[in-house]
């Protein structure tokens, strides 16, 4: 007596364990115990530049010199882990660094301290994004967003640290385009190329690449053709803000790069191409380590200013992340078992 296969909808086979879809060479270092004594160095490393640095925020009667060596210093580490994190060449991107922090602290011309505090910020805010993991939870989610934070924010007292003489604009602007372009490269070396994007995924890019052009449009045209009333208007909003919550919200951190980062690393828990979404990431990051390069910046304001940035960008992604992370429909949702896309470990080479 013959038996008939059971009834029922076909499930995905979810009894092998999924694999990392990118090729990671092979460990330089074979032994365990040597890579976690390298890791416990890069960190308090780490430590020890961002104490350094906040003294050029915070008061203390730590020494001035202490400033730009702890700048140097962190922006070596930075190097090293964005180097470490995206696959590169230790021996290439680790002495060119090293060089520049130890003449931008010798010889201390503008030039060199505007490059130097140029790249920390470019190095902070494109790692503080590759560092994430993927998150499937709430929780998970609100651990990576809080990393990102703390990472980009070292980053932002490293630039404050150089002191460098810098139009505040034109760095911003500088910054971001660089940090943009190098998290497309090191994207696309990822093997997340725009061929793997679905329609939902592409519509979630152009909808962010639209709102980041409509955002730096207007607020160029209203600074350079606006009305008077507009413009008085404006003013006097961030000012009425200033002196009632003495901070105000960044919009390009609140709709843009905060967000973006909330996707991005839920959707990277389920497919690969959740990366194109943590590009824009990078704005957010980007424009957070430069917040303190003007020596005129007020701390407290800036802090605070982070501080309301952070919790609307947080709730505005977890609004987006609602609809980018629900099934199509609830018949593809019974169809097919969850699967959770696996990533090396945190301090591990992506590729």
């Amino acid at each position: 007596m013959t038996q008939t296969a059971q009834g029922g909808r076909r499930r995905l086979d979810a009894s092998v364990p999924p694999e990392y879809d990118v090729p990671t060479r092979q460990p330089r270092i074979e032994s365990a115990r040597t890579v976690r004594l390298i890791m416990v160095g890069v960190f308090g490393l780490w430590v020890v530049g961002v104490a350094g640095a906040l003294t050029s925020v915070v008061a203390v009667g730590a020494p001035s010199w202490l400033q730009r060596p702890s700048a140097a210093l962190l922006m070596v580490v930075f190097a090293v882990g964005l180097t470490h994190r995206g696959g590169g060449h230790m021996r290439i991107w680790l002495p060119i660094t090293a060089a520049l922090g130890v003449a931008a602290v010798v010889v201390e011309t503008n030039v060199l301290l505007a490059s130097a505090a140029a790249l920390t910020a470019i190095l902070s805010a494109v790692w503080a994004v590759l560092v994430t993991r993927p998150a499937d939870s709430l929780v998970a989610v609100l651990r990576e967003f809080g990393l990102t934070i703390v990472v980009a924010l070292s980053g932002t007292v490293a630039v404050a640290a150089w002191n460098a003489p810098v139009n505040y604009q034109r760095f911003n602007l500088m910054v971001i385009a660089i940090a943009l372009g190098l998290a497309i490269t090191l994207v696309w070396n990822l093997g997340a190329g725009l061929h793997g994007l679905g329609k939902q995924n592409l519509a979630i890019l152009a909808g962010a690449a639209v709102l980041l052009l409509l955002l730096l449009a207007y607020s160029s045209f209203v600074r350079s053709h606006g009305s008077d009333i507009l413009v008085d208007t404006f003013s006097d909003l961030v000012g009425w803000m200033r002196r009632t919550f003495e901070g105000v919200p960044r919009p390009v951190e609140v709709f843009i790069g905060f967000p973006a980062l909330i996707v991005g690393v839920s959707l990277r828990s389920k497919r690969r191409d959740g990366w194109w979404v943590l590009v824009f990431a990078v704005i957010g990051t980007a424009v957070l380590s430069t917040s303190l390069v003007t020596p005129g910046a007020f701390p407290t304001y800036i802090a605070l200013s982070t501080l309301y940035s952070a919790v609307l960008g947080l709730g505005v992604g977890l609004l987006a992340r609602h609809y980018a992370m629900r099934q199509g429909s609830a018949r593809a949702a019974r169809a097919i078992e969850e699967v959770v896309r696996v990533e090396p470990p945190r301090f591990a080479p992506l590729k």
